[in-house]
Order: C-alpha cells, then structure tokens, then sequence
C-alpha cells in the first residue's frame, strides 16, 4: 500500500479499526485466480487474529484454508469537493480528491469447522454490535435447536495477522482553513462520520 507519510497512521489508530471492522472483505487465491468474500469480523488481538464465519453453501473456504488471505478492513470514507477549501478562493490551484481509512490485514487462513468455535465467534460478534442496544438481543433468546441449526449452516474462518498496511487520508495535507472548510462541507452533506474523522486526526500545528 502507498502510504506518504503525513497519512500514516499510529498504532492506536490501526487498533481502533481492527476493533470494530465490521464487515470486510476476505481476499485469497484459488485455481481460478482471486476470490473474494464480505464477511463480519471481530478482531482477537491475544490471538493476533480476525475471526469470522461464511456459510458453508460458499465453497470459498473449501479453498481459502492455510492460505495467505488479505483482509481489507474499510473506515469512513468521503468525497472530497475543491469548493470547500479556502485555498480555492486564494489561488484556485485545487482539485476534488477522496478522503478515506482503510487496512489491509494479512495473513495465514484457517478454516474451523466446529461448532464450538463458531458459536464462539458468533457470540463474540453479536456482543461486539449490540453493545449500547437497550434491549441487547443476545444468541440465547433464540431456541437453542433453532441456534445450533444455524451454527451448522456456517464454518469459522480465522486469519492469523501477519501484517496490517494501513492508511488515514483525512486531509492532513492541507492547510488549516482547508481543512476547516472540509469538515463544514462534510457535515452540509450529512457525513458525520467522515467530517469526525478528519476533526480527530487534523494535524496540530
């Protein structure tokens, strides 16, 4: 991954992304050439690994097992208008461009099939996203006939983190009062998360 280095991330923001990755893409290479699966994820930084599940009817996993796989975990991303910059009004040298978080995770993948372990994960991952809900649903209010029936419908897949590439692109090149201008436009548009991103990660100057 290009990373310049005025987009480079510190450790803790490569570890707030893997925290919450919600669901990304998990990327290996078959007999066919590349394949690619949306699946949820929860991040185990013990284990130093992404863990997750697909539905067996997805024969990706038959071929993804011990092999290197990328998982490329995505943050807010935005649009960029020029027209929001100061700098526009100052000398009109400025162009649209796109702001984004993202990592790239690689590693080994190990497919586990055993409901034990999916169950886990499972659990893990319904913690992880009903957090702050009132009620929280939680795997126990459904049958438990009904649950190990749909525990026998997916298969764990686990990736052991070799290497995490990551990149903030939050306008941190940009002058002060461009950057102003973008977290304005930002939340004109509605994009809440993305002008958040840019007001955390501003450099102080």
């Amino acid at each position: 991954m290009y990373v310049p280095t005025h987009f480079a991330p510190v450790d803790a923001d490569v570890r707030a992304l893997l925290d919450r990755p919600g669901a990304a893409e998990l990327v290996t290479a078959g007999p066919a050439g590349l394949e690619a699966t949306l699946l949820p994820w929860v991040h185990d930084p013990e284990r130093g690994a992404l863990l997750g599940h697909v539905a067996r009817n997805n024969d990706h996993w038959t071929r993804a097992d011990g092999q290197p796989g990328l998982v490329i975990v995505r943050g807010p991303d935005s649009y960029i208008s020029p027209g929001w910059y100061a700098s526009k009004a100052e000398h009109g040298r400025v162009v649209p461009t796109w702001n984004y978080v993202t990592a790239h995770v690689h590693g080994t993948v190990t497919v586990h099939d055993d409901p034990a372990w999916v169950d886990d994960v499972v659990r893990r991952l319904t913690d992880l996203h009903e957090a702050g809900r009132a009620p929280a649903w939680s795997v126990d209010d459904a049958p438990e006939r009904f649950v190990a029936g749909q525990l026998r419908a997916i298969v764990g897949i686990e990736l052991r983190i070799e290497r995490v590439d990551a990149k903030l692109k939050l306008s941190q090149n940009r002058p002060a009062a461009d950057v102003d201008g973008v977290i304005t436009g930002l939340r004109a548009d509605g994009d809440e998360a993305g002008a958040r991103a840019v007001e955390e990660h501003r450099p102080r100057r």
